[in-house]
């Protein structure tokens, strides 16, 4: 089935949507592993009742529901070091980090694939690696955020392939609800090894404050249930790299919103705005250089 411009239009609207995850992970007032416990939570439970309602069967063959389950922990682990990652530095410094993921993709779907990797996606990620020398280098400060971001990057990027082969399969929503299933029980089960190690000493934060339980509605339906499922959905049509390219946008559409919501708090050096720019050429560029590949091929075909 061939992508639409509705289909990129689509996308898009989805990249915004995310964009705006790492301030909600600022203005909700939770520790980043209770933030993913009940983002997944409430996006589990969310496509459950959506099933319910639809009157939809969710359940899957058992040998593939431990694979979409193990694909959850990935997620949860994904999205832990994001939101720490916002806390540690800015959510500004979150999502230029977050701009790697198709640099990782280019490595990681050939890998599971068994194809060849294409020169011109290495040729992008090494784009997306001088821009990252460039941020490392003016903004040694954030140095812990920006790694914890690159390595939450490679795991955006090694689930989202995951998810390319699993669309083939089951129906969006199906593997949203076992991968979000999957993240949360993951999460908790780890909460107890948490609370003696890594909290520093204040245990774990279940309760909510202020406005967290709107934020984590939106977090937990929009930014998930939706947003998460439609991707997947858009799988069908297009390829995992170029999904992963266009989201490299994410940091454009999240730090505008975080400068405008967040004001000098998020303000970073122009060295930073260049080495994210270097980043984001990257997106602009791939869609020219995966026509003319193409274009090459089919002539080449035809010879």
């Amino acid at each position: 089935m061939q992508a639409s411009i509705k289909d990129y239009l689509l996308l898009h609207l989805i990249v915004l949507i995310w964009g705006f995850t790492a301030i909600l992970g600022l203005l909700i007032s939770l520790p980043a592993l209770e933030l993913v416990f009940y983002r997944t939570l409430i996006a589990s439970v969310g496509v459950a009742l959506l099933f319910a309602w639809k009157r939809k069967p969710i359940l899957i063959p058992p040998s593939q529901m431990i694979k979409v389950l193990g694909t959850g922990v990935i997620i949860a682990l994904h999205w832990i070091l994001f939101f720490w990652s916002a806390r540690v530095s800015t959510a500004s410094v979150c999502l230029a980090g977050m701009a790697t993921t198709s640099l990782w993709t280019a490595f990681v779907e050939p890998f599971f694939n068994r194809t060849k990797v294409k020169w011109y996606e290495v040729a992008l990620g090494l784009m997306v690696i001088s821009g990252l020398l460039v941020i490392f280098k003016f903004e040694t400060g954030y140095w812990l955020g920006l790694s914890m971001a690159l390595a939450s990057a490679f795991l955006a990027a090694c689930f989202s392939v995951i998810n390319g082969r699993l669309t083939k399969r089951h129906d969006p929503y199906q593997i949203t609800f076992y991968e979000m299933s999957g993240a949360s029980l993951s999460v908790l089960l780890f909460m107890p090894i948490y609370a003696f190690w890594l909290s520093d000493g204040t245990g774990i934060q279940w309760a909510w404050q202020g406005y967290d339980w709107f934020w984590l509605l939106i977090l937990g339906g929009i930014c998930t249930v939706y947003a998460f499922s439609v991707s997947v959905e858009l799988m069908k049509r297009l390829t995992v790299f170029s999904i992963n390219l266009t989201i490299n946008l994410e940091p454009v559409y999240g730090i505008v919103l975080a400068v405008l919501i967040f004001g000098e708090k998020e303000k970073m050096t122009p060295e930073f705005y260049l080495g994210t720019l270097i980043i984001l050429i990257s997106v602009l560029i791939y869609p020219v250089l995966n026509y003319w590949n193409k274009r090459r091929k089919a002539v080449r075909t035809l010879g």
